[in-house]
């Protein structure tokens, strides 16, 4: 896809996922290296008119907590309504530190913090559509009402948050762009080259930070 949109369009939008504690290194769910990632981001932010953050925000006892289903570990799958449900760590747990925003991301500018996976007995990866395909966050309204047309996607972590969220951005009619470098991946029995496979075969555009230049 070409770069049809700059940073400083008025119809652009950086879509920040999950900078929290809990993904970065000490963290419940930790992302290798993911605290290096604030710079960059704080760079990119600060080229957008436009910015929304996204925090996993979890109730205690949360369905894809393996500590919620006796007998099972994290990173077990299990069958949900909604379908197959890979099994965390409890992580992002409502109000506590490992929810909370890394202290030294700087995007005071940021619009709107949506916060997902509220709902006790579904996941939400995506910051558009809850793992039950079906329960709208309302972001893609909200960028649309806005006069927003395009997406770019930075964050933790690009094998599932980030990934999923670009994918549903661009199921929405978005333009969207993952920016390869301001992205960490858990990379969960080749989660990682999946998510590549399939936002390019979805039209999911991978960048570069330089690539934002000017």
């Amino acid at each position: 896809m070409p770069l049809s949109r700059l940073p400083s369009d008025p119809r652009a939008a950086l879509v920040v996922i999950d900078m929290q504690y809990d993904f970065m290194p000490g963290g419940a769910l930790a992302v290798a290296d993911g605290d290096t990632l604030v710079p960059r981001v704080n760079q990119l932010a600060a080229q957008f008119r436009n910015v929304v953050l996204t925090q996993d925000w979890h109730p205690a006892g949360h369905i894809s907590f393996a500590s919620s289903h006796p007998g099972r570990a994290p990173f077990d799958s299990v069958p949900l309504p909604y379908g197959a449900q890979t099994l965390w760590p409890d992580h992002c747990v409502q109000g506590t530190q490992g929810a909370a925003l890394h202290a030294e991301l700087d995007a005071p500018h940021a619009q709107l913090i949506l916060r997902k996976g509220c709902n006790t007995g579904i996941d939400s990866y995506s910051a558009f559509v809850e793992a039950d395909r079906t329960t709208q966050t309302g972001l893609a309204g909200y960028l649309k009402e806005r006069g927003i047309d395009s997406v770019f996607v930075v964050g933790l972590a690009l094998d599932f948050c980030v990934a999923w969220s670009a994918l549903d951005a661009r199921a929405a009619g978005f333009n969207t762009w993952v920016i390869a470098d301001a992205c960490k991946a858990i990379d969960l029995d080749g989660s990682l080259e999946k998510a590549w496979r399939d936002m390019t075969a979805a039209g999911v555009a991978r960048i570069h930070s330089t690539d934002l230049a000017g």
